[in-house]
Formats: C-alpha cells, structure tokens, sequence
C-alpha cells in the first residue's frame, strides 16, 4: 500500500473556477481535501485574496494591484464574473472544515492578517484552521513574534544553504520546496529537523509516486480532484 499524500488544493485548485475563487474553493471544500492554499494582499486596510502583484492575468484591467483603493478592488471581479475574494468570504468557507494555508504575498500583509487571525483566536476559532507561509520570511518572523502557536511553512524556490537554521529560526512546522529544487538530501533533512515537507506544485501521478518515493508529507496541486482518486487508489 502506497502512502496517501496531504492533499492541499493550490489556489483552490482549477477544476472549477478560476484560481483563488470562492468557486474553486468550494469545491476544494466539497470534495473534502485535506487543505486549500490562498495567496493574500493587505491593500487599503483590507485582506484580499489573490496572486499577482499587476492586473491583467486574473483581473481586469492594466497597472498594480496595491495602485487600487478598496472600493476600485472591492468592483473587480474573476472570469466567473465572482468579485475578488476578501479573507474573510474565503474563511467563511473553510472554517473549521479543512486546513487554510494563507500564503503571504504581498508585502506588508502580517500586521493586518496577525490582527485579523487575533480576533478569529478571539471568537474562539481554533488556531488548527490555519498554517501561514511566505517567501517573504521576514513577514513570517513577524508572526511567529505576534501568534507563535499559529503554524508556519517556510516557502524556497532553490535550496537553501542552512533549511535547519532556517527553519528553526522560524519554529517552523513545515518546509515547503519547489519540486524544481528537490531531493532526496533535502526531503532528508527536512524530516532530521522534524518538518512536514509540502512540495509546490505537484500536478502529475508519476510526480505523486516520486513524492512518496521521497517520503513527501504533501502537496500543492491545480488538480486536487484527480489526487483525490489517486490517493483513494494507493491506500488500497
């Protein structure tokens, strides 16, 4: 019996709707993944859920996202003609049903998301809901500082001369790679330095078996539903 890998939908995956669209996370949520992954912006005193830095990919229109004021963004929408999601109308469907991985993009989003992850602590909203990540590890920093109990993933695109300084610097819970940069020595020492290791983004079966091959905990995949079946088959 082969392992099953954690199956974190990334951006929602893109079965249905568009990327880091409620749609597409509904349907994450209703197929019953194990987590979804989102990408977040803090603009204009307001947590926005999307990827790019510039319009013109997923949203309308020409320039930089953070050039916008929240009522110009609050009227964009996505190619399903959904207006652009809030933090909060993602969370209002994930809450307490899966993991949300809230990926950190934008830079200077922790202050806002660390008050906002402070009042869902302080409705009694478990802080299992959630694991914080970022290529930004200075925002990361700021969290561990404000929530340490809040998990965090330690996002690389190469390998990183020192992951167990890294990571430990951060009290981090999991090691997220590129599947571009990974190895057996990698994936090795992630497991030493006991970090789950959540490998981007990982979209093919003969990719999924190399994962497990590696001893990968998880990861993040555009096509969630077919590791769905696929993880359903290697538990047999």
């Amino acid at each position: 019996m082969t392992q099953a890998l954690f199956n974190i939908a990334h951006r929602g995956g893109t079965g249905v709707g568009p990327e880091n669209s409620l749609a597409a996370i509904a349907h994450a949520v209703a197929l019953g993944v194990d987590a979804v992954e989102i990408d977040l912006w803090a603009i204009d005193e307001q947590l926005w859920v999307t990827h790019d830095r510039r319009l013109g990919r997923n949203l309308p229109g020409d320039g930089r996202l953070e050039a916008l004021s929240a009522p110009e963004l609050a009227t964009l929408t996505l190619a399903n003609q959904e207006f652009l999601p809030t933090l909060d109308s993602v969370f209002a469907l994930t809450k307490d049903k899966l993991l949300l991985n809230i990926e950190l993009k934008g830079p200077n989003t922790a202050p806002l998301l660390c008050q906002w992850l402070m009042h869902q602590l302080q409705q009694g909203t478990s802080a299992d809901n959630f694991l914080l990540s970022s290529f930004d590890h200075v925002q990361l920093l700021y969290c561990q500082q404000r929530l340490p109990h809040i998990r965090r993933g330690v996002l690389v695109e190469g390998i990183p001369l020192q992951l167990s300084t890294l990571c430990q610097r951060l009290e981090a819970y999991s090691f997220n790679p590129s599947i571009n940069f990974l190895n057996k020595e990698l994936v090795r020492s992630a497991q030493l330095s006991g970090l789950k290791t959540y490998v981007y983004t990982v979209n093919a079966a003969d990719d999924w078996q190399w994962m497990v091959d590696l001893g990968v905990d998880g990861v993040f995949t555009d096509r969630p539903e077919q590791l769905q079946i696929w993880n359903a088959s290697a538990r047999r």
